[in-house]
């Protein structure tokens, strides 16, 4: 969420900013809001000082017993004491109406972001590893696991509908080992603190990572008692410090959690209908961290580097982009996307998002933190990034180490994961 008063004061920057989103600026509805709403409340503060001298007058004419001055006083002030209520409503209408102007204005990218419509402009950072050199047409993850009734979708279908899957023996086990080890590596390399947070939350906590209120096509919500289920992990462990005022002796503060997540994928009707990859509920190791503003761009390429890491222990092939101005996401102000390689596919696909978002949440949440030697307060940064999805880590092993007969290797850093298992054959 932005603050009015640094728009007003950096109207210039804040309209480039946006434009480099490829989106008009908002810039004169919101000013003009809030003069009305300043003017407002000037007038209000001259009604109130008024009405307070008004009513002394009264008491010294009642004292002087000159009783037609006295009425035509106490007349003024419930004159004023209508204007008052009159614009104590106007100024609540005003703020509300510029509140819900500002929550729906995504992040600013930082200056380095990349300027682009769409995926076509992302920019690749690095890459990692190489590609399988398999001897065969390599098969995609889908076909593997319903060659061998271990993924199945039909069963989920009658179940669930479409976007759900069950798996079945050895894969159930391999993706329970991946968020595993995963976080395993998260807590005892990364020095991050698991968390197992709720997967039902408020509506507060939904607008405080700003999935409310312009995505709330894309979440499930339940009934009767109206909360939402966790889009992503993200929600509920960036809103442990939602209303708080920290030390700046506790930051940075790291977490991690493995949950469920659920999507509604509204805006992706036909895309990745077959398999893991667009799913309504999803398993996935999440990383937050909550820090100064100073510490924000180090801790942003710290949490890369341990997303990364998952996928260097797997041996996975990897490649780093830098998301351009129109791929990011809307809390954002920079993000890096891991893709890995898929050989099925034959192509690289998203497994980590790792975002700075700078203020942006922490404006929402009302979440602050005080320098060390100062009185004044100032609002955290936030950071948030996957470590990894655990149903496209299990896509990704799938189709790296499979083989022509149809057997998959179990990568060396799961095997302590799945019982010493080293082969997961088609009879499994």
């Amino acid at each position: 969420m932005h603050d009015i008063k640094w728009i007003r004061d950096n109207r210039d920057l804040f309209d480039e900013r946006l434009g480099a989103r490829g989106l008009e600026s908002p810039a004169p509805r919101l000013l003009e809001l809030d003069e009305q709403r300043r003017a407002i409340i000037t007038r209000l503060q001259a009604a109130q000082e008024r009405r307070n001298a008004v009513s002394k007058d009264v008491g010294q004419a009642k004292a002087a017993r000159d009783e037609a001055r006295a009425a035509s006083l106490i007349a003024e002030v419930g004159a004023l004491k209508t204007a008052i209520a009159d614009d104590e409503t106007a100024q609540r209408e005003v703020e509300a109406e510029l509140d819900k102007a500002l929550a729906e204005i995504p992040n600013l990218p930082l200056p380095e972001v990349p300027v682009g419509p769409d995926e076509h402009a992302n920019v690749e950072k690095k890459r990692w590893g190489k590609a399988p050199a398999l001897s065969f047409t390599p098969r995609q993850h889908f076909e593997i696991g319903e060659a061998w009734g271990l993924m199945d979708f039909e069963a989920a279908a009658k179940l669930s509908g479409a976007r759900f899957v069950v798996l079945k023996g050895p894969l159930a086990r391999m993706e329970r080992a991946l968020g595993q080890f995963m976080l395993d590596m998260h807590t005892t390399q990364h020095g991050y603190t698991e968390i197992a947070p709720p997967i039902l939350v408020r509506d507060e906590a939904m607008f405080g990572t700003a999935q409310l209120p312009k995505f709330a096509d894309d979440q499930f919500r339940t009934s009767p008692d109206d909360r939402w289920l966790i889009p992503t992990a993200e929600v509920p462990l960036t809103n442990l410090v939602r209303e708080s005022i920290l030390s700046e002796e506790e930051l940075p503060i790291r977490v991690t959690a493995l949950t469920p997540c659920f999507r509604a994928e509204a805006g992706a009707a036909g895309k990745d209908t077959r398999g893991l990859i667009r799913q309504h509920q999803f398993n996935k190791v999440e990383l937050v961290s909550i820090t100064t503003p100073e510490q924000a761009p180090d801790e942003h390429e710290r949490m890369l580097a341990s997303a990364e890491a998952v996928l260097a222990a797997l041996g996975l092939h990897y490649r780093v982009m830098t998301l351009c101005t129109g791929d990011m996401g809307f809390a954002s102000q920079k993000t890096y996307d891991i893709e890995v390689w898929l050989p099925g596919q034959n192509t690289f696909r998203e497994i980590s998002s790792c975002s700075t978002c700078g203020d942006f949440q922490a404006r929402r949440m009302g979440a602050r933190y005080r320098p060390a030697g100062e009185k004044t307060v100032r609002h955290v940064h936030t950071l948030n990034g996957s470590g990894v999805a655990v149903g496209r880590a299990l896509v990704a092993v799938l189709e790296n180490y499979q083989n022509e007969d149809g057997s998959v290797e179990v990568p060396e850093a799961l095997r302590p994961y799945m019982g010493g298992l080293t082969r997961i054959e088609p009879a499994a």
